[in-house]
This record gives structure tokens, C-alpha cells and sequence, in this order.
């Protein structure tokens, strides 16, 4: 794909890429056969990251819901979905979704006249092989690492990475038992969970599972006599629960510590570290510079910063640059901000 705009070196050095095997460095697919269950329609091109300039441009969140509810006639969601799509037509996150219309299905717009063929089209295309046709022929795609809480993939297209919480959030003295039940195991102390944790990974890197997901946040210090007496009260049943951390004052000790020893078994068991780092609602509490003691206490874990840290991506390109365990992924970044992506490269 050429253009006259462009100098001779810029068309020859695009033509090249275009050649270029791609290693897609974050997807949420589910397994192709999940796919091919779902009644897809014009929606299922607006089913992800568009929901926040939706939601910026004032959609109701209880529209988000209907026009994702095949239950609904077509042209019901496309009343409630039309007025909004005016706001987001030419933003980033939109984008995607009209170069698959045109690309993929066929159309040049996605408007009143065309919303219900375009529909009818993706659908008639939602068969068996889908996934190859898209990712490895349209895309060039030869493998791409998804994240979707599951280990059953075709590992030729799809690879898997798992999220860390499934092992390091305890709720209840439930959570360890139903853990430790699937490996024949009884935990008693903090030890016998460690040990199911390790299982644990081993078990999905058996699977293919090349490496484990966590986003940035503020960790505090491990300390393990914190963490054991707090899972003692929880086995005890002196404490019925734990809250989820999602905020800093909820970072207790015991998920604290768990966290840490998980990152010491993905160094000894090869799993690279993604992060998840920067956007999504208060991005403040998800700063990658959360990071930098994690990263300091962990030198043999490789840790694979996602999102370039956007919008802190000058912080994440000097953390990238200063520690040898740390790795920079421009995944999301292009479509959060195309031009941010670009300035960055230029850094």
C-alpha cells in the first residue's frame, strides 16, 4: 500500500512491514468456538473500548447494555445507538470498528442505510475458521497472546496469559479450599497455599500459558508475619472475608505478600510479567511508576509493561530505559492516541 504522499524510503519501508509477521501483544478473545456462539451483529464492532466515548458523549449506561442484547429488534438498538455515534465517528477508539466494516466486510460506512446489510453480513462471516482468516491472512498475525481467564486455545494462532489475582486475591477461607481441592491438596498454613500456588502455574504453563497479567498499583513492602497472621484468622474463620484491593487502602498484607511470591515463582518458571498500566477510570491509582520497587525487589522477573504507561508515558519509556527486567509494550497506545503513539517513537 503505497501513497504519493510519501517519499520513496517512507513507501519502501511500509511496503516491508507489510511483510512482517506480527506477534499481537494483547487480545481478550475467547476461543474461536465461544465466538461462533455468539449472535454477532454491527454492535459487536462497538463492543469494547468504544463504550468509554460513548459514555463521554452521554450515552446512558443502560443503552450500553441493550444494544448488546440480541434479544432486542435491531432497529431498536440502532435508534438508541445512532444518535451518539456522530460524537464518536472520528475519535480513535472508533476507528477500528469502521476499517473492519470496509476491510473486512465490505462496506465504507456504517450509517442509517447500511447498519442492517453490514449486520447481516457479519454474521453470515461468524463460521469456523474466522479467526485464521482475520488474524493470520488479513492480519499477518502469527500469534497473538490473549487474556480471557482460560486455557483452552488453538496455541498454533492463540497463546494465553493468566491473571495473577487468581491466586493472589483471597476473600474467604472458601477461595483456599476450592483452590487447593483442585490439586488433592490441605492447606493448613500460608506455606501449604504457597505450594498450591505453585501447582498452580505449573499447571498453566503446562497449558501453554507463556506468562501472567497484574496491573500496576501501590504495592506496599511484603512482610510475612502480617500476611500469615491475616490468613490465620481467615482459616480460623475468625475473619468470614477479605475485600477485593482495588483501591490502596484495601492493599492488605496477605495479598501484598502473595503477590510478591508469585513474581519469585514466574522468574524460576520462565512467565513473563504483564502489567497493565495507565488507563481506565482513576488512572492515578494505576501510574506504572507504582512499579519501580516491585521491579527493584524482582531483578530476575521480566516484567512487560503494557500501554506504554499512557498518559505517564514519558515516566514509562525512562523505566524501560533504566531497568534491564523491564520491557516496553505499545499495545492499546495507538488506539487510546495515535498521535501519542507517534510522539513517543519519536522519543
Amino acid at each position: 500500500m503505497t501513497s504519493e504522499n510519501l517519499s520513496s524510503l517512507e513507501n519502501s519501508l511500509i511496503e516491508a512491514f507489510e511483510e512482517f509477521e506480527v506477534v499481537d501483544a494483547h487480545e481478550h478473545l475467547p476461543p474461536e468456538k465461544i465466538r461462533l456462539e455468539q449472535k454477532v451483529d454491527v454492535f459487536t464492532l462497538f463492543s469494547h473500548y468504544t463504550r468509554v466515548d460513548l459514555f463521554a458523549s452521554g450515552m446512558p449506561r443502560e443503552y450500553w447494555e441493550k444494544i448488546h442484547d440480541p434479544s432486542i429488534p435491531l432497529e431498536k438498538r440502532w435508534e438508541m445507538f445512532a444518535p451518539f455515534l456522530k460524537y464518536i465517528k472520528y475519535g480513535s477508539y472508533a476507528r477500528p470498528a469502521f476499517i473492519a466494516a470496509e476491510e473486512i466486510y465490505g462496506f465504507d460506512d456504517i450509517n442509517e442505510k447500511t447498519y442492517k446489510a453490514l449486520s447481516e453480513r457479519i454474521a453470515a462471516e461468524n463460521k469456523p475458521g474466522i479467526y485464521y482468516k482475520i488474524l493470520r491472512e488479513k492480519c499477518g498475525i502469527r500469534v497473538a497472546l490473549t487474556q480471557a481467564n482460560r486455557t483452552d486455545y488453538d496455541l498454533d494462532l492463540l497463546i494465553p496469559l493468566m491473571p495473577l489475582d487468581n491466586y493472589a486475591v483471597i476473600q474467604s477461607k472458601k477461595d483456599v479450599e476450592s483452590r487447593a481441592v483442585a490439586f488433592g491438596e490441605k492447606v493448613k498454613t500460608l506455606d501449604d497455599y504457597l505450594e498450591v500456588v505453585r501447582k498452580g502455574l505449573e499447571k498453566w504453563k503446562s497449558e501453554g500459558v507463556i506468562g501472567i497479567k497484574m496491573s500496576s498499583r501501590p504495592y506496599k513492602t511484603p512482610n510475612r508475619s502480617q500476611a500469615a497472621a491475616l490468613f490465620d484468622s481467615l482459616m480460623q474463620n475468625e475473619r468470614k472475608d477479605l475485600p477485593r484491593p482495588h483501591s490502596p487502602e484495601l492493599m492488605n498484607p496477605l495479598y501484598n505478600f502473595l503477590v510478591d511470591e508469585i513474581l519469585k515463582m514466574a522468574a524460576e518458571l520462565d512467565l513473563v510479567v504483564a502489567v497493565h498500566t495507565g488507563m481506565w477510570g482513576d488512572f492515578r491509582f494505576l501510574d506504572p511508576q507504582h512499579m519501580i520497587p516491585v521491579i527493584m525487589r524482582h531483578p530476575e522477573t521480566k516484567f512487560d509493561l503494557y500501554h506504554l504507561g499512557v498518559p505517564y508515558v514519558r515516566e514509562a519509556i525512562i523505566m524501560g530505559k533504566n531497568f534491564p527486567n523491564v520491557w516496553l509494550n505499545l499495545c492499546w497506545l495507538h488506539i487510546i492516541s495515535p498521535k501519542i503513539a507517534c510522539q513517543a517513537l519519536d522519543e
